[in-house]
């Protein structure tokens, strides 16, 4: 993992003129930035990529100037390393940040829908990493399918329902509050594929949502698509265990995590049945790997 240094002028004397930046370290340390935001790219595969990433590991001067243009594009690095490249995330505040608002408007006109797509994208991340040692494990790689992940959510939407019958809670208020005690009464009247005669997956369906969320995850180099069983099978990359692990501290993640509804790692829809666990307060919005609006 990189150590992060702040930029600022050097206490010491003036460093010799051969030492001084260069634009055209300027322009390798920007290139390596801009290698990092294309997700998709391995350095194993573009020999500059991996020469920029090298010259990162073993000249500290150009690490600091490399992460001080992160820093001034709002991008925060997780690690540089040859297993995942440039590995950045956006800031709250930066031009790259993904918003769940955003990204749930363009796929539906529907506002409650949000708190869907915010909970799929927590429940691929808690199948993906259930454990905090499978966080720790730079080899660990996990497995999710669609229809796990649906399946995964229901489970715990079971649980939620059985909590509020124990609490006397109200069990049907309006479809657009906020936070995971909401979204699963939403959650629980959506049809898993839709309603055509050939149960063919809508968007809007809960399959389809999850669908959304594996496609951008894959798109952004977070997941790899593996085969097409149980509507898609897909395993973790190195970048989505560093984007898990920068979020796992998420109110909402541990909510979902202190259910008890664990499930397998290959991807299939078998869970273990949930155990008693204390409220947690949620961060209303909340999903990985997006920002609260």
């Amino acid at each position: 993992m990189s150590e992060h240094v702040e930029w600022s002028e050097p206490d010491g004397p003036a460093p010799a003129a051969g030492a001084a930046v260069t634009p055209a370290d300027a322009a390798d340390a920007a290139r390596l930035v801009s290698f990092g935001l294309q997700p998709k790219l391995q350095p194993a595969r573009d020999q500059e990529y991996a020469d920029l990433l090298r010259r990162y590991r073993e000249d500290p001067p150009f690490a600091r100037l490399a992460d001080a243009v992160a820093t001034g594009l709002g991008l925060i690095v997780l690690e540089v390393s040859p297993r995942a490249g440039m590995a950045v995330t956006a800031a709250e505040d930066s031009v790259f940040a993904v918003r769940m608002g955003d990204y749930a408007r363009r796929t539906s006109a529907d506002g409650g829908d949000r708190f869907l797509h915010g909970l799929a994208h927590l429940a691929v991340a808690a199948m993906a990493f259930p454990r905090p040692e499978d966080l720790a494990d730079d080899g660990y790689i996990g497995r999710v399918s669609v229809n796990g992940v649906d399946a995964f959510v229901r489970q715990a939407c079971r649980r939620l329902e059985e909590r509020a019958d124990e609490l006397g809670e109200n069990t049907d208020p309006a479809t657009d509050a906020p936070g995971l005690e909401a979204a699963w009464r939403i959650w629980v009247r959506r049809s898993a594929t839709g309603a055509t005669k050939d149960a063919r997956r809508l968007a809007g369906s809960t399959t389809g949502i999850v669908a959304k969320a594996v496609t951008f995850l894959t798109d952004s180099g977070f997941l790899q698509r593996t085969g097409d069983d149980h509507g898609g099978t897909y395993r973790t990359t190195a970048r989505y265990q560093l984007q898990v692990r920068d979020m796992a501290g998420s109110a909402a993640m541990a909510e979902l995590l202190e259910l008890g509804v664990v499930p397998v790692t290959d991807g299939t829809p078998t869970l273990l049945p949930a155990e008693e666990s204390d409220d947690l307060e949620l961060v209303a919005d909340a999903g990985l790997p997006f920002h609260s609006s």
